[in-house]
């Protein structure tokens, strides 16, 4: 069986290596881009605050971050600790 043509093999070989085009470049360009935001979003994320949350239907109370459904109403202002804890009072006594 015949070989390929030279020509053949040298066009094969350019094309598998050649310079990246530019709309890869851009689209790598954009997915860094959109990378860097997504983190820089990460650093002012916050944790969602802890309410009592009151049963509609027999009173029970809960608490949870997120509502657990459509038969409770939320019972408390926000925590800021977790569990519904009240935030610590810390006393600074000075020495002498």
């Amino acid at each position: 069986m015949k070989a390929h043509s030279p020509h053949l093999l040298d066009l094969a070989k350019s094309t598998t290596h050649a310079a990246p085009c530019r709309w890869r470049t851009a689209f790598a360009r954009s997915a860094v881009a959109l990378f860097t935001l997504l983190l820089a979003a990460q650093l002012w994320a916050a944790p969602a605050p802890w309410y009592w949350w009151r049963s509609k239907v027999d009173g029970v109370r809960i608490c949870a971050q997120t509502s657990p459904g459509t038969g409770w109403e939320r019972d408390s202002a926000p925590f800021a600790g977790p569990g519904c804890a009240p935030k610590p009072r810390v006393f600074v006594i000075p020495m002498r």
